[in-house]
């Protein structure tokens, strides 16, 4: 069973296959010449998001209640508009690139070797397939209806979340009729069709971590060869981000009108834990695999250090008699000290290709948007003021 790396000819052929990107709404945009080379989604993340907002703007304006459309009472409708549609096709274009990223890593240093191609092209052609059929999209739009149906049942918080006539844009019909029925249901199927792409490669991780894979105990990554995967999972922080911004606007929204500020404790807890949840933990199916690795890499590597350290004693350490090279300038001590690295290298391995640093991204970035909520319970002016008096005696 060969162990060599992938031929430049297999690699090139898998890369070609694979994508997330794809399916009716991908083709439309390149008809319209919003998507670019690569593929770059982002200019079709941008129109669908701020053409619609424009028209919401146009529409506010001529109802001539420009205050409170721009007041936070709405701020939802604008995040959504402005800010998260647009982060969503901007992460998945860039996830994209570094997802096939990983798949060129893998397949050029021999950790997907040629014993599981089979496996691993039928996996991306599920891939392909998936991506560019109507289902997806379609499931997405089917999706986006119920929604719409039950979440005024829903109690979801925001008062741009969900259609109710005597919440925010009541007194706007014309603009409050065109975020209800095409800007709110847009953002829903946006939404759940990136669901779809992070469901895809979730399976993607789960079927490649149970493939044959050449992983190395002693490589540097101190995760057998595994470690671009956290690179490309640092480009899902985008998509935390836009969540954060999401949640946080709808705080605003509730506060604006005199909720309370303590339910934003309990809810940037379960914020935090759901992005840990979904970019750290696909990156933990390989967890099993590199244990495995890491047992193996110790019994072997133990078996070549008694090895090697017997034959260093018995030549350096031996009967003082013997005829010896000179000890200064030998590539033994550098020899033994290089083998006591791998070792090293193998007891502090990894279990999953994550770090401190991918989970610091993650909570910065979730933590961000939430933080300006804190200007509700704590407002500046008023705080500064305060402390002015005190310090004055007035």
């Amino acid at each position: 069973m060969s162990q060599s790396a992938a031929s430049p000819q297999n690699v090139n052929g898998l890369l070609s296959e694979f994508s997330l990107l794809g399916g009716p709404l991908q083709r439309l945009g390149m008809r319209l010449g919003l998507v670019g080379p690569g593929p770059n989604t982002a200019p079709l993340g941008i129109a669908l998001g701020w053409i619609p907002w424009i028209a919401f703007v146009a529409l506010a304006a001529l109802e001539g209640d420009r205050g409170k459309f721009l007041s936070l009472s709405v701020i939802g409708g604008h995040v959504r508009l402005l800010a998260v549609i647009p982060l969503l096709f901007v992460c998945e274009t860039i996830f994209d690139r570094q997802a096939r990223e990983f798949l060129s890593t893998i397949l050029r240093s021999g950790v997907a070797s040629d014993a599981a191609l089979p496996a691993l092209q039928a996996e991306i052609r599920s891939v392909a397939r998936w991506t560019n059929s109507w289902v997806p999209d379609a499931t997405s739009l089917a999706a986006t209806a119920l929604m719409s149906l039950f979440a005024a049942q829903l109690h979801l918080s925001g008062k741009t979340a969900s259609l109710d006539p005597g919440r925010a844009l009541a007194l706007m019909p014309l603009a409050g009729l065109w975020y209800w029925l095409l800007c709110l249901p847009l953002f829903r199927f946006l939404a759940f069709r990136w669901a779809w792409r992070l469901l895809l490669w979730w399976r993607f991780l789960w079927r490649l971590s149970r493939m044959e894979l050449r992983l190395t105990p002693a490589h540097p990554d101190g995760v057998g060869g595994l470690g671009y995967l956290e690179v490309a999972q640092m480009h899902l922080a985008p998509l935390a981000l836009a969540i954060s911004m999401l949640v946080a606007a709808g705080f605003a929204e509730e506060m604006s009108a005199g909720a309370s500020f303590e339910p934003v404790y309990l809810t940037t807890a379960a914020l935090v834990i759901m992005d840990i949840a979904f970019i750290l933990g696909p990156p933990c199916f390989f967890a099993f695999k590199l244990m495995e690795c890491r047992e193996k890499g110790l019994r072997d590597y133990s078996v070549l250090a008694a090895r090697y350290v017997e034959d260093f004693e018995r030549k350096w350490l031996g009967d003082a008699s013997q005829a010896r090279e000179p000890l200064l300038g030998t590539p033994d001590l550098q020899s033994l000290a290089d083998l006591g690295n791998s070792v090293a290298i193998i007891r502090n391995m990894r279990l999953a290709p994550v770090s401190v640093r991918l989970l610091a991204s993650v909570l910065v970035l979730a933590l961000l948007p939430m933080t300006p909520l804190l200007l509700f319970k704590y407002p500046v002016a008023e705080m500064a003021q305060k402390l002015f008096m005190k310090l004055t005696g007035l």
